[in-house]
């Protein structure tokens, strides 16, 4: 791994040119007290580096003779003994490829005199006001070394540029951390389906995910997991996990692990007493048909836009021929009438973060797919239980819905990674046809 990060920074390096790149790291959050929330690296950071403390920052500068420095926090035993270990100033170099390692209180200092004769900066600002206050205090102490003959940067722009858009693109090494995340949650999902029935409680399932994630070697969850039964399910972000399941509910389940700081997402959606109804399996091949289209869909040249129409015209041709929606598809279709069962986008992209890095529109003009980008595919199909929980605007749809698919949501999620032949689904191996997903819960 180490020299996977190095080879990332030589790429870094070629574009940066004679500029300098700022990283920081993530900040602690006190949760209350002494009692910090769980520590995450920023993203940015780990990508460039693999450091993993906090208090840290990386800083590249380009040139000639192109330097890696990072600062970190010094050894320290006292503090060490309730912390943990940290690296220090020794293994930031050995362990971590800095070509310097300076004490992270000597980051202003520094920054002055790698700012000096610099005309441009890459970093992200509005983040962080204290990194922000950093970078501006930094910028007017180079700029009062005018007067001596020294330049200072004119220009700042944001890292995104560089860092965002070689994230956007994955490589081998990313790929198999990727497939490691999903086959770990693969094997939550198939334990949290064996695991329901109906009486059981919404956090039973929730532990199931979590044993089988820690057990695996999952650092984390990639979000907060989603297990909404009967009416939560139509709710998007649900996130109180706490209703017991009733005989004849469906359960959506939204859940990924994280593996090496790469998340997996994926949505699935089951009977709680193992066999779908009439209506829910209608409802449920709707949703994996359009599925289906928005992956046939998913290719280099296609614009994400593109994929969600796919799936757009199959269920909006479905919601038509179930009695959900009235009227011509053509119109539907215009006035976006089918948005009142399926509101949200189709893909977004997928790597270190789940809702991922990288630029949706360039020029102006939306993005077209290439080869080694992730994206998610996840239509659904969103049925409230009542016509009051639904916006003003829908209520003369839903009051002539049909009884039976009232209170039923559905999503379909899987992760897909375009190729130059096409695309693959990285998480094909997680049943999704109805008759896998009824094996699946019979475990």
């Amino acid at each position: 791994m180490k020299s996977q990060f190095a080879s990332r920074r030589e790429r870094i390096f070629d574009k940066l040119g004679g500029a300098v790149l700022i990283v920081p790291g993530a900040k602690v959050a006190v949760r209350n007290n002494d009692v910090d929330h769980d520590y995450r690296q920023s993203s940015d950071l780990q990508y460039v580096s693999g450091f993993v403390e906090p208090h840290s920052v990386a800083v590249l500068k380009g040139g000639k003779e192109p330097k890696f420095y990072l600062f970190v926090q010094k050894r320290d035993p006292e503090r060490e003994i309730w912390d943990g270990r940290r690296a220090g100033l020794e293994g930031a170099c050995i362990e971590f490829g800095a070509d310097v390692s300076l004490e992270i209180g000597e980051l202003e200092t520094k920054l002055v005199e790698l700012l000096e004769n610099t005309e441009r900066i890459y970093c992200r600002l509005g983040i962080d006001p204290d990194f922000d206050q950093t970078v501006l205090r930094v910028l007017t102490r180079v700029r009062q070394k005018e007067r001596r003959g020294i330049g200072y940067p004119t220009e700042i722009v944001d890292c995104a540029v560089i860092l965002h858009e070689m994230r956007l693109f994955k490589d081998q090494a990313e790929i198999e951390l990727m497939e490691k995340a999903i086959e770990i949650t693969r094997a939550g999902h198939a334990a949290l389906m064996a695991e329901a029935a109906p009486g059981k409680f919404e956090y039973e399932l929730e532990a199931a995910l979590n044993q089988v994630f820690r057990q695996r070697g999952a650092e984390r969850h990639a979000y907060s997991p989603i297990v909404g039964s009967g009416p939560n399910s139509t709710i998007l972000h649900y996130r109180e996990n706490n209703r017991r399941l009733a005989d004849g509910d469906l359960v959506l389940v939204d859940a990924g692990s994280e593996y090496g700081y790469y998340a997996s997402d994926i949505t699935r959606t089951f009977p709680a007493n193992g066999r779908f109804s009439a209506a829910q399996r209608e409802l449920y091949e709707l949703v994996l048909r359009a599925q289906l289209a928005a992956i046939k869909a998913s290719k280099p040249g296609a614009s994400l836009a593109e994929i969600h129409d796919a799936a757009v015209n199959v269920i909006a041709a479905g919601l038509l021929e179930l009695g959900l929606l009235q009227g011509e598809l053509a119109k539907i279709i215009e006035d976006k009438l089918y948005q009142a069962f399926f509101m949200h986008k189709t893909s977004h992209y997928l790597g270190m973060d789940v809702h991922d890095v990288g630029a949706y529109s360039l020029a102006g003009e939306a993005r077209r797919m290439a080869p080694d980008m992730v994206i998610t595919v996840e239509p659904g199909v969103y049925v409230a239980a009542e016509v009051g929980l639904v916006p003003e605007k829908y209520r003369e749809i839903y009051a002539k819905v049909p009884e039976r698919y009232r209170g039923i949501g559905i999503r379909i999620e899987d992760d897909v990674l375009i190729t130059a032949e096409g695309c693959r689904v990285l998480s094909q191996a997680i049943p999704k046809t109805v008759e896998g997903i009824e094996q699946a819960c019979r475990g």
